[in-house]
């Protein structure tokens, strides 16, 4: 595969008065400034499945995502920079001028496909598989959010590439991340060690539906021949109260408060992910959820170029 520089996530202290005050240490791994577009969680459940493309010889990758899809972006980037086709099957029928996640992935030289939501509702089908196979011949099907066993076995290097030092990996004691399609927690649960959690915040409404896909993406990945570090996953557990009405919802609170955050850290934060994460992280302080002495480490996992349509909700505040 050619070279491009996917640089270390950076762990930065998040220094929060309601963290001093409950007696808790709080860190996040900033994915997000990994590499300009193909960042985040993103990159790893792309990795393995890019190099599976490569090894057997497949030019074109194929993949499913909404109009404003972080997997549609950071696919059509990284098929641009691996040399790879890239087809993106768009959810819903087509609206120009295209948004500004459609625009990007076309300039990366990605042909767009839109199928009516029914049809949709069949992505991850033989049926639909045969049917673009034979709409667009031998392409490498990548199903949505990269959510198979390679996407996992990325994920499972997520704390150890930021953590090359040995020991450090144990200095947390909870690993909370945004939950879509839950391959992200997965990979999580299955690289921590004994007596370490992940804390999982759905993003979906009634997300709790997740715990099931999550029991099999590990039943799957440990019945598999991948590595895996441990032969068991560590503890985890879904958070399900900060969906903010569900994916892709965003109100004046969830806004305010990404703005206030980036304010006084300097971390920006995603509105349809990680905002929510860090919402209620911060929110489970307040309540007294994590024990005094609790070392915490939230994972920033990009998509910030989603942000560019909500933009304008934000002009509203002013600056505190």
């Amino acid at each position: 595969m050619h070279v491009v520089n996917i640089f270390p996530p950076p762990i930065q202290q998040i220094t929060s008065e309601i963290a001093r005050h409950t007696g808790v240490d709080m860190y996040v791994l900033r994915l997000d400034l990994m590499h300009p577009s193909v960042n985040g969680n993103k990159w790893f459940k792309l990795k393995y499945n890019l190099l599976e493309a490569k090894e057997k010889n497949f030019t074109t990758l194929l993949t499913f995502g909404g109009a404003y899809s972080n997997h549609i972006y950071a696919t059509a980037a990284a098929g641009n920079l691996f040399g790879f086709r890239t087809i993106g099957v768009i959810r819903g029928e087509e609206r120009l001028p295209l948004n500004p996640t459609l625009s990007f992935a076309v300039q990366q030289g990605m042909q767009l496909v839109y199928l009516n939501r029914e049809m949709y509702r069949q992505r991850n089908t033989a049926a639909l598989e045969e049917y673009l196979q034979q709409q667009f011949g031998q392409v490498f099907i990548i199903p949505e959010g990269g959510s198979n066993l390679n996407g996992v076995r990325g994920c499972t290097e997520i704390i150890a590439d930021a953590m090359p030092t040995a020991g450090y990996a144990y200095a947390f004691d909870h690993i909370c991340v945004a939950c879509g399609t839950a391959t992200t927690l997965a990979g999580i649960a299955l690289s921590l060690h004994e007596g370490q959690r992940a804390i999982a915040f759905p993003v979906l409404k009634n997300g709790a539906f997740l715990a099931q896909d999550i029991e099999s993406l590990l039943t799957n990945y440990l019945a598999s021949s991948l590595p895996t570090p441990y032969s068991s996953p560590a503890s985890w557990e879904l958070v399900c109260d900060y969906h903010f009405g569900g994916y892709a919802k965003v109100n004046n609170e969830l806004l305010f408060f990404s703005q206030q955050f980036k304010e006084e850290h300097d971390v920006p934060l995603d509105y349809v992910y990680t905002a929510k994460m860090f919402y209620g992280v911060m929110d489970l302080l307040k309540q007294g959820f994590f024990s005094k002495g609790d070392r915490l480490l939230l994972l920033h996992t990009g998509g910030l170029q989603g942000n560019v349509g909500m933009e304008g909700r934000l002009q509203r505040f002013s600056k505190i």
